[in-house]
């Protein structure tokens, strides 16, 4: 089959979509609360083909700066938060095909709990599930978890390795066709199929048997976006999708192949899908319009807001134009990768509050690539990032809901598939076969029933 794009939505389970101003725009709507506001925009993916859907989560509310919330509550800067897992299941049980992820932490849960969620889940939804793992950024969900700070960013990756390798260890502690049911013979599944962990580790002790069998996929894909050196390395550990930011073409193509070098150590051939706003009408000057008033939704507090919460550095106790020093650059422990951006973007190695406003884009819709125009223009704009080496999909994000969907799957679904870009239908029924993904195999699976998986 001829390479084609694959295609995520990138959705909240908050009172704005990652645009914080979303909620201002006049078409958006604001049961973002209710079962039927993602329950539409998962039958509006799932019409378009969409290969995943998948929840972006904090653990807690954006109050980072000036140490206060209420500019955060009262400006709705990602202010209203529900559990994403709820939320996603929602979504999933109405809809059949379209693969339901969600981010959850590894430095705030147990790896048995986030095991057990996520497997239950992939079994409600026949195969469906995603797990984006994320390690957490701030002090301000260290907090809510009973914690004085944040852990550092090389240490929570040391415990997340670990913790991958407890869930990994329980999803494959029962073997496929454990379960027999058979009433007749009295044996409900086969004990000899169902393994205990037994883990003893630097940051946990797990001992099982797991309470949850395999589903049809065998396990929930693992989604990945760990773009620092430590991440990198998680991600090529791990990851069995790839979620970036990057900024423009030229740079996704140098970090698109750096990755993919990393990754192929791997052996798998694993996509990597920067997100993207689409802004899309049917002209170019309607789409411009709609760009133009989007933009002016933006207000300085939304920006200052998000970087105060993803760096873990209160942005209100700097003066705008004084440079950050090394040892405060070195002290930033949140997301390392915007710190990174910043410094690239600018030219300087000591940063100033405004450059990481002005350079990251937090908070506006310069945050992401924007592709603006027609649906021949934005399909245009999406075929030669794919097809000159700067990515294998795009995480479509939006700029007000439902609105953002609705306009992509009407307008620039059709161009892409009309253009072989894009499937015009899912490949198989569970997340793994849509994706090209191989189905994981049981560590505990006899040398019958893994010939048996591996060629199935």
């Amino acid at each position: 089959m001829t390479r084609q794009m694959k295609l995520i939505g990138f959705l909240q389970a908050q009172n704005c979509s990652n645009y914080p101003a979303s909620w201002r725009h006049p078409d958006s709507k604001p049961n973002w609360f209710s079962r039927d506001y993602y329950q539409e925009i998962g039958r509006t993916l799932e019409h378009g083909k969409f290969h995943l859907a998948f929840f972006d989560d904090r653990l807690a509310i954006p109050d980072r700066f000036g140490d206060d919330f209420r500019e955060t509550i009262r400006h709705g800067v990602r202010a209203a938060k529900l559990d994403p897992v709820s939320v996603a299941l929602t979504m999933g049980l109405a809809t059949e095909r379209l693969g339901i992820g969600v981010t959850y932490s590894t430095t705030y849960y147990e790896p048995f709990h986030v095991a057990r969620v996520f497997a239950t889940m992939d079994l409600l939804l026949n195969g469906r599930a995603a797990w984006n793992v994320v390690t957490s950024l701030n002090d301000s969900e260290a907090a809510n978890f009973g914690a004085s700070q944040h852990l550092s960013h090389d240490l929570r990756y040391d415990r997340a390795d670990e913790f991958m390798e407890v869930v990994l260890g329980h999803w494959n502690s029962w073997e496929d066709g454990a379960v027999s049911f058979d009433r007749e013979s009295g044996l409900f599944a086969d004990p000899a199929k169902v393994h205990r962990l037994d883990h003893h580790g630097q940051f946990f002790r797990s001992r099982g048997p797991f309470t949850v069998p395999r589903s049809p996929q065998g396990h929930p894909v693992i989604i990945q976006a760990g773009q620092s050196g430590r991440g990198k390395t998680f991600a090529a550990r791990w990851g069995e999708l790839i979620f970036v930011i990057y900024p423009n073409l030229d740079i996704a193509k140098k970090q698109y192949a750096d990755l993919k070098g990393t990754l192929a150590k791997t052996g798998w051939d694993i996509s990597i899908a920067p997100a993207v706003y689409p802004i899309v009408a049917e002209t170019q000057a309607e789409a411009e319009d709609k760009f133009a008033a989007i933009n002016r939704l933006a207000k300085p507090i939304d920006a200052l807001t998000l970087l105060s919460e993803v760096l873990n550095y209160d942005f209100a106790a700097k003066p705008m134009d004084e440079p950050f020093t090394s040892d405060e650059l070195a002290s930033i422990s949140g997301l390392q990768a915007i710190r990174d951006r910043v410094m690239n973007l600018s030219g300087k190695p000591n940063p100033t509050p405004r450059d990481f406003v002005q350079f990251s884009g937090r908070g506006t819709l310069a945050e992401l690539p924007t592709f603006v125009g027609s649906p021949k223009a934005v399909a245009d704009q999406m075929e030669r990032w794919f097809c000159e080496g700067g990515c294998d999909g795009f995480v479509v994000a939006a700029t007000h809901v439902p609105g953002t969907y609705q306009d992509f799957v009407r307008l620039v679904v059709p161009e892409l598939q009309r253009r072989g870009l894009f499937q015009r239908d899912y490949q198989g029924d569970t997340l793994r076969e849509n994706l090209g993904l191989p189905r994981p195999q049981a560590v505990h699976a006899s040398a019958d029933e893994e010939a048996r998986v591996s060629t199935g």
